[in-house]
C-alpha cells in the first residue's frame, strides 16, 4: 500500500475517532402537562440554553402526554429494552413503584459526591422532599414540578355577594357560608368547585389533613382509609353537595376547573398552583388566591389543610454511568434557584428551592403579585401525598371508593372501611 495511502487512512481514523469522542452525550428529557402552561417553550429553552454551556451533553426535551403516558413509556424501555427517556418529570406518588421494579437510579450517589451536597439539599422545602426518600432516607428523586392545591375565587362575584374580596374563607364552616352567598341558581352558579375526577385522592387528601388524619404517614405500608377524622372529612365533602347544595353534584373534572372558573359557573375553585400563571392572566375578573379552607376551625379560626402534589426528576436504570451522570448535571440545572424562580414565574408552579424565591425574577414578581406566595406560605399546613408500595392499585382503591360515594353507591364509612380491608391486602407483602 503507497505511503501516503496509508497517511491518508490513518488520518481518517483519526478524525473519525475524535469525532466519535466529542460527540455530545444525548439525554433524552420526558416531562408531561396536566396544567394549561406553556410547558414545550419553555423547556425547549431551558435546553437551549443548557446546551450552550455544555457542549459535552445534548438535551432533547419530549413532551409524552401526562404522567401516565411517561410512567408507561418508562416501565417499557426499562422493561423490554426499547428507547426511552433518560430522565423525566414523573408524579412524586410513583415513588415506590419505581424503586421496588428497580427502573431508577437513587440521586443520592450524585448529592454524595457534590461538595456541597448537604447544603443543596437542605436549601429544598422539607415538606417537598417528603416525597423524594424511601424509609431509610435515601433520596431517590428531585423536587421540580411541585404544586399544592390552592383556592382561587373571583373578587368580583365577592363583591357582589357582600363578601371582604382580599378575605377567603379560613375554615369548612366558612367556605359554606361563603359558597352560600356565592350560589346563584338563576346565573347557574355554584360556590364552589371541588373536582373529584383527574385526581380524586388528592383533592380528598387537603379535606383528611385539616380534619386531623392524612389518609398515609411517612411510611409507604400504611393508610389510615376508615380513621375516624378521615370518614368525618369525607361526610364534610358530600355536605357541600348534599346538605348545602353549594357545589354541583357528580364527579367534578379536574380538568374543566378553569373553563367553569372562566365562564363564572363556580366563584371559588379548588385547583393547583402549577395553573395560576394562566388563570392569572386568563380571566377577565379579579383572581383572588388562599389556603385550602377545608377542615374544622382550630382556636384561631383556622381549617386548613393540603397535600403537595406534582412531579419529580427521575433518572433512569437503563442507561449507562456516563449518561447518568449527564442527566444529572441536566437536574443540578433544573433544580438551581435561578431556574426554578423562573419556573414559577412562568407557571405558577412552587419553587421547590427556598433560595429561590430570593432570586430573579421571582423577587420581582413577589412585590407586585403576592399571589406568588400563598402555596409556598401554606406549606406550613401541607402534608406528603399519597405514597405507598403498590401506589397505583392503593390509589385506585381510594378513588373507587370516593367514586362510590360521590356516585351514590355507598355510604362514606361503608365504602372507606372496604378501601381500608382492600388497601390493608394489597400492603401485606410489603410489611415486615
Amino acid at each position: 500500500m503507497p505511503k501516503t495511502l496509508v497517511i491518508l487512512i490513518s488520518a481518517l481514523l483519526l478524525a473519525v475517532t475524535v469525532t466519535a469522542q466529542d460527540d455530545p452525550i444525548v439525554v433524552e428529557f420526558s416531562y408531561p402537562t396536566s396544567t394549561d402552561n406553556p410547558a414545550a417553550e419553555i423547556f425547549e429553552r431551558y435546553a437551549a440554553d443548557f446546551n450552550a454551556a455544555n457542549p459535552d451533553i445534548r438535551v432533547v426535551p419530549v413532551f409524552a402526554g401526562g404522567y401516565d403516558d411517561i410512567t408507561a413509556a418508562a416501565r417499557n424501555s426499562v422493561e423490554n429494552g426499547v428507547p426511552g427517556p433518560d430522565v423525566a418529570v414523573l408524579l412524586t406518588v410513583d415513588l415506590f413503584d419505581f424503586i421496588d421494579n428497580g427502573y431508577i437510579t437513587p440521586a443520592q450517589q450524585f448529592i454524595d459526591a457534590m461538595p456541597n451536597g448537604d447544603a443543596y439539599v437542605d436549601d429544598f422545602f422539607p415538606a417537598f422532599m417528603a416525597n423524594s426518600v424511601d424509609g431509610e432516607g435515601t433520596i431517590w428523586t428531585m423536587p421540580f414540578q411541585r404544586s399544592t392545591p390552592i383556592l382561587f375565587y373571583n373578587k368580583r362575584l365577592f363583591r357582589e355577594a357582600g363578601l371582604d374580596p382580599e378575605q377567603p374563607p379560613r375554615n369548612g364552616e366558612e367556605l359554606i357560608e361563603y359558597a352560600a352567598l356565592l350560589t346563584d341558581p338563576e346565573e347557574d352558579r355554584y360556590g364552589v368547585y371541588i373536582p373529584s375526577a383527574g385526581f380524586p385522592y388528592w383533592m380528598f387528601q387537603s379535606f383528611a389533613i385539616a380534619h386531623g388524619q392524612n389518609v398515609m404517614d411517612q411510611s409507604p405500608t400504611a393508610v389510615f382509609l376508615n380513621d375516624a377524622d378521615v370518614v368525618e372529612a369525607l361526610e364534610f365533602f358530600m355536605s357541600l353537595t348534599e346538605e348545602h347544595g353549594v357545589m354541583a353534584p357528580g364527579a367534578l373534572s379536574f380538568f374543566d376547573a378553569p373553563t367553569e372558573f372562566y365562564e363564572e359557573r363556580a366563584a371559588m375553585i379548588y385547583y393547583t398552583t402549577g395553573g395560576l400563571t394562566t388563570i392569572l392572566e386568563t380571566a377577565d375578573f379579579e383572581v383572588g388566591v388562599g389556603f385550602l379552607p377545608s377542615g374544622p376551625a382550630d382556636e384561631n379560626g383556622l381549617g386548613y389543610g393540603a397535600p403537595t402534589g406534582g412531579g419529580n426528576l427521575y433518572i433512569f436504570s437503563n442507561t449507562t454511568p456516563e449518561e447518568q451522570a449527564a442527566a444529572w448535571r441536566w437536574v443540578e440545572y433544573l433544580t438551581s434557584p435561578e431556574i426554578q424562580a423562573d419556573w414559577t414565574v412562568n407557571t405558577g408552579y412552587i419553587a421547590a428551592r427556598q433560595s429561590a424565591w430570593e432570586t430573579e425574577p421571582l423577587a420581582d414578581l413577589l412585590a407586585s403579585r403576592p399571589e406568588y406566595a400563598i402555596a409556598r406560605d401554606q406549606l406550613e399546613y401541607a402534608r406528603k401525598e399519597m405514597t405507598t408500595h403498590d401506589g397505583i392499585r392503593v390509589r385506585a382503591i381510594l378513588n373507587d371508593a370516593l367514586a362510590a360515594v360521590i356516585a351514590g353507591e355507598m355510604e362514606p364509612a361503608a365504602a372507606l372501611d372496604m378501601a381500608q380491608a382492600d388497601a390493608d391486602e394489597v400492603l401485606e407483602p410489603y410489611r415486615e
